[in-house]
C-alpha cells in the first residue's frame, strides 16, 4: 500500500517462518478509552492503520477483546485484502465484561469460539500467530497452562493457526508450553522501569524467540524518570523516543508494538525508536529499573 515514507528502524526479526518490521504497531488503543466501545473518530482510526502499513509496518498486534471485536473490524475495514507481507498477531484467554474488567477465557471450547472470532472478525482463515493471555490486570499469575496451551495446539493441528505464542507469563509457564510445543514470542510487561524479564529475553534470544513487550511506554500511566527526561534533553529528543529506541538496542529479539490513535504520534513513535544512544546513555537508562 505504498512506499515507507519513515525509514523504519530496528530492521526485521522472523516469527517462525513470518517475517516481520521489528518496530510494529498495536492496535489496542483504536477503540473507545479502556478499550470498550467504537473510537470516536473512526476514520482517524482507520487512518492510523493505514498509516502503519504505509510506513512500512509489517507487525500488528491485536485481540478480539478490544473493543470487544472493535480493533479485530477497523482491521479489516482498513486494510483487507491483506499484502502478503502484513502479519497480524492477536491473543486469546481473556473477554470483556460489562464493567470493561477482563475476566479470564482459557477453557478449550472458549479459546475455539475465541480463535473463531478472531478469524471472522479479520477476515481470514488462518491467523498468523495466536498468544495465549495468562495471569490477570495485575500481572502474571503461576500455574499450569497445559489444558489451555494443548487446545491452542489442537487448533493449530487443525491449521486454524499458524504460530504460537504466550503474554504475561512467567519464565516457568514459558518452559511449559515450549515443552508442549514450539512457541515464536513472548509478550510481557516491560520496559525502562520494569526490568523483571531481563533474564527470560536473554534466554529467548539466545532460542531465537521474540519478545514483545506490551506497554513500552508505560501503558496508561506514561513513564516518569528523571535519569530518563536528562537523557532526553541531552540528545532534544521526547522521553518516549529515548524510552522506545533504548528497547529496540536492549536485545535484537525484542519487537516493539507502541499503540496510538493518532497519525502524527505514530511517525513521530517511527523516526524516535530510531534515535541512536551512546554507550554512556545506555549505562545512565541502564539504572532506572534495576
Amino acid at each position: 500500500m505504498g512506499t515507507p515514507s519513515v525509514s523504519l528502524p530496528g530492521g526485521t526479526w522472523t516469527l517462525g517462518d513470518l517475517t516481520v518490521t521489528r518496530f510494529g504497531y498495536g492496535a489496542m488503543q483504536l477503540a473507545s478509552p479502556w478499550v470498550m466501545g467504537p473510537p470516536a473518530d473512526r476514520e482517524g482510526a482507520l487512518a492510523v492503520l493505514r498509516e502503519a502499513v504505509g510506513l512500512g509496518i509489517t507487525h500488528i498486534d491485536t485481540a478480539d477483546a478490544y473493543g470487544p471485536r472493535i480493533t479485530n473490524q477497523l482491521i479489516r475495514e482498513a486494510l483487507y485484502p491483506y499484502s502478503d507481507s502484513l502479519h497480524i498477531v492477536t491473543k486469546v484467554g481473556a473477554t470483556r465484561d460489562e464493567e470493561g474488567g477482563w475476566p479470564p477465557a482459557r477453557k478449550p471450547g472458549e479459546l475455539r469460539r475465541a480463535v473463531t472470532e478472531n478469524l471472522e472478525n479479520l477476515g481470514l482463515d488462518t491467523l498468523d500467530v495466536v498468544n495465549l493471555r495468562l495471569g490477570d490486570a495485575q500481572g502474571p499469575v503461576p500455574g499450569s497452562l497445559a489444558e489451555a496451551f494443548g487446545a491452542l495446539v489442537d487448533l493449530q493441528r487443525q491449521g486454524l493457526i499458524r504460530h504460537l505464542g504466550v503474554s504475561n507469563a512467567t519464565a516457568e509457564q514459558v518452559s511449559e508450553a515450549r515443552s508442549i510445543a514450539p512457541i515464536v514470542c513472548v509478550q510481557n510487561m516491560y520496559n525502562l522501569a520494569h526490568r523483571h524479564d531481563d533474564d527470560l529475553i536473554d534466554e529467548l534470544a539466545e532460542q531465537g524467540i521474540a519478545y514483545v513487550p506490551f506497554f513500552p511506554l508505560g501503558g496508561f500511566s506514561p513513564l516518569q524518570s528523571s535519569a530518563l527526561t536528562a537523557v532526553a534533553t541531552r540528545l532534544d529528543a521526547t522521553p518516549m523516543s529515548v524510552a522506545l529506541a533504548w528497547l529496540l538496542q536492549r536485545s535484537p529479539n525484542i519487537l516493539l508494538i507502541p499503540g496510538t490513535s493518532s497519525v502524527a504520534h505514530l511517525r513521530e513513535n517511527a523516526a524516535g525508536a530510531g534515535l541512536p544512544l551512546s554507550d554512556d546513555d545506555l549505562a545512565e537508562l541502564d539504572k532506572i529499573g534495576r
